[in-house]
C-alpha cells in the first residue's frame, strides 16, 4: 500500500561550527509539456505588449540568436542550488512548490528533467563538473579529498580557469566548489557570506544527532541569511560595466541543512494542509542488504524510524520547502538584474543543483544514494542559442555542462573532458542523443539512467532494475524479471572497466562505503 510517512531531508557536513497523495505528482511528460507552454504563452504574450508598445516587428523564431561570428563572447551565468531535488513547480515534484522564478527561466530555455550527477554528495559531484571527469577517473568519490589531492584532475583545466584563459571577466560568491575550495580555485572570489549560517544559540529540533542537522524558522529578517547577501553581491556585478565577457557563478547554500528560513517562506506551506510524498510500505523488501546498508549504515541524516517516531515528517518538508522557495526569490533577482543590463540578450544562463535529495521515499532522508531522488537534478539552460521554452528528456549529466559551455561560446573543445556537448539538445530537445547517464556512490556501486529506465549495480552484484514508464518512483524491482534482460544487458555495458581507487580517508561517505563492503564480507 502506498503510505505517507512524515519527511527529513540530509545534507552533508559543510556547516560552520499521513496519508498517500490522493493524485500523483505532476511529474508527468504530459504535465510537463503542458506547464513549460503555459509558461511560454504567458512570457510571449508579455513580450508581445511591450513591442507593440514600442512598435517593433514580432519574430515567430523561438531560439535565441547566437551571436554571429566576430561579435563579442556571450557571458556566462553559472547558478548553483545546494542540495536541490526536483521540488520545483516546472518539474512537478512536490505538487505544492511555489518556485515562480525558476519557472520562468525555464520557460526561456530547455528545462532538462533528466538530469544527474555523478556522485551524490556535494564534493564529488562538484568536482566532476568543473573538471568534466567522472568520479571513477579521479578518484574523488566522497566529501574528501580536495581536487588537489587527484594526480588526474590536475592535470584537467577547471572549467573557471578556462574560461579565464579565454579572456573573461572570472568572478563568483557562494558555493560553486565544495568547502574552502571556492578560494582556491574561483578567480576574484566574491566570498561566502556566512555560508550555512546564521545559527541559534540551540538547535530548534529535537534531532539529537550533529549540529548542522536542524530546521525551523530562523532567522527573523531575510537581510540576515548568506543567500540574501550573495545575491545582493551578483546583482552589483551584474550592474556593472564590463569590458570584457563576464563569467559569473553563483551558488546558494540552501536549501541545504540546517533548513532555516524566515517565517514568510513557512507561511507559504500551512502545516495543515501539506502534502507528504508518496512512498510504499515494505519498498524495501526487494533490494539487497548491502543496497539497503548502503544508504543506512554510518550515515548523519535522521533515521526514518525517528521521523516517523518524533512525528517530524511534516516539519521537514515544510522547512524544505519554504528553503527552497527563499532561494527562488534570490534566483528572481538575479533574473530581475539581467534583463536590466545591456547583457540581457547575450547572456547563458545555466541553473542546476549538485544532487538531488530524499524527503522520506524509500525511507531515506537526504542524498547518497543510487535512487532517483538523490542522483536526479534541475537543469536548465537558456540564452542565445537555445531553444525557448523547451523540455528534453534525454538522460544528461553534470558534467556535459563544461563541453557545452565550450561549444555554445564557440571555444575551442578539449579532449580531456568525459563530458558531451548538449549544444544539438538545445538547438532541438528531442535530436538523437546516444549516452546514457552514470552516477556512482563508491567504485562498483553505480546508477545508469537512459531516457526509460534505471539500472543499480552494487559492489556485491546485486542489481535493480526500474522502468521509469510506469513506475516513477521506483517501487518495483525488475532486475529478476526475464522481461528485461535485454535492456538490463545494454544498461550494464556503461558501467565502467576501469576505476581509480578511493583518494580521501574518514568522511560520511567512506565510511558508510567501507561499512557495507565490511558487512557484505
Amino acid at each position: 500500500m502506498p503510505l505517507n510517512p512524515a519527511p527529513d531531508n540530509a545534507l552533508h557536513l559543510d556547516f560552520m561550527g499521513g496519508n498517500p497523495l490522493q493524485t500523483p505528482i505532476p511529474s508527468t511528460e504530459l504535465y510537463l509539456e503542458q506547464t513549460m507552454k503555459r509558461m511560454y504563452l504567458i512570457l510571449l504574450a508579455g513580450s508581445m505588449i511591450g513591442l507593440v508598445a514600442k512598435g517593433d516587428t514580432l519574430s515567430s523564431n523561438t531560439t535565441q540568436k547566437t551571436p554571429t561570428k566576430g561579435t563579442e563572447k556571450p557571458n556566462v551565468l553559472l547558478i548553483a542550488v545546494d542540495d536541490l531535488n526536483d521540488w520545483i513547480g516546472c518539474m512537478g515534484g512536490h505538487p505544492q512548490a511555489q518556485t515562480p522564478n525558476i519557472d520562468r527561466l525555464a520557460a526561456r530555455g530547455v528545462l532538462f528533467t533528466n538530469a544527474h550527477c555523478q556522485a551524490p554528495v556535494c564534493n564529488p559531484s562538484r568536482a566532476s563538473m568543473m573538471t568534466s571527469l567522472y568520479p571513477e577517473t579521479t578518484g574523488i568519490y566522497f566529501l574528501d579529498p580536495d581536487l588537489a589531492a587527484s594526480p588526474v584532475a590536475k592535470k584537467n583545466t577547471l572549467l573557471p580557469r578556462r574560461f579565464e584563459q579565454e579572456g573573461y571577466d572570472v568572478t563568483g560568491a557562494g558555493k560553486i566548489f565544495h568547502g574552502h575550495q571556492n578560494e582556491q580555485y574561483l578567480p576574484s572570489y566574491g566570498g561566502s557570506f556566512g555560508r550555512f549560517g546564521p545559527a541559534p544559540a540551540k538547535k530548534l529540533s529535537s534531532f539529537p544527532g550533529m549540529r548542522a542537522w536542524d530546521w525551523g524558522v530562523y532567522p527573523k529578517r531575510d537581510e540576515d541569511m548568506p543567500d540574501h547577501k550573495i545575491a545582493a553581491w551578483a546583482v552589483e556585478q551584474l550592474q556593472k560595466k564590463h569590458d570584457t565577457p563576464l563569467f559569473l557563478a553563483v551558488g546558494f547554500y540552501r536549501p541545504h541543512v540546517p533548513q532555516y528560513a524566515p517565517q514568510k517562506w513557512f507561511d507559504l506551506y500551512p502545516m495543515e494542509s501539506l502534502e507528504l510524498p508518496a512512498v510504499l510500505e515494505n519498498d524495501l523488501d526487494d533490494l539487497s542488504d548491502y543496497g539497503i546498508n548502503l544508504t543506512r549504515l554510518k550515515h548523519v541524516a535522521p533515521p526514518h524510524e525517528w521521523v516517523l517516531s518524533s512525528n517530524e515528517w511534516k516539519p521537514l518538508v515544510q522547512s524544505y520547502l519554504a528553503c527552497v522557495s527563499f532561494v527562488d526569490h534570490q534566483v528572481g533577482k538575479l533574473l530581475d538584474a539581467l534583463d536590466k543590463s545591456p547583457a540581457k540578450d547575450n547572456t547563458l544562463i545555466i541553473l542546476y543543483s549538485d544532487h538531488g535529495f530524499h524527503l522520506g521515499e524509500k525511507e531515506r532522508w537526504a542524498k547518497r544514494s543510487l535512487w532517483e531522488e538523490s542522483t536526479r537534478v534541475p537543469l536548465i539552460i537558456a540564452g542565445p542559442g537555445v531553444a525557448q521554452g523547451k523540455v528534453c528528456r534525454q538522460p544528461v549529466q553534470l558534467l556535459d555542462v563544461y563541453p557545452t559551455l565550450l561549444a555554445v561560446a564557440g571555444l575551442k573543445d578539449d579532449p580531456k573532458l568525459e563530458g558531451h556537448s548538449l549544444k544539438p539538445l538545445l538547438e532541438n530537445p528531442a535530436a538523437n542523443w546516444p549516452y546514457m547517464a552514470r552516477t556512482s556512490f563508491g567504485p562498483g556501486n553505480y546508477a545508469i539512467r537512459s531516457e526509460q529506465y534505471r539500472y543499480i549495480h552494487y559492489n556485491d552484484g546485486s542489481e535493480e532494475f526500474y522502468n521509469h514508464a510506469n513506475d516513477p518512483h521506483e517501487w518495483n524491482n525488475l532486475a529478476k524479471n526475464a522481461e528485461f534482460l535485454s535492456q538490463i544487458e545494454r544498461h550494464r555495458a556503461f558501467v565502467p572497466k576501469a576505476i581509480h581507487p578511493i583518494l580521501g580517508t574518514g568522511s560520511t561517505g567512506h565510511k558508510a562505503f567501507n561499512a557495507s563492503a565490511a558487512l557484505d564480507d
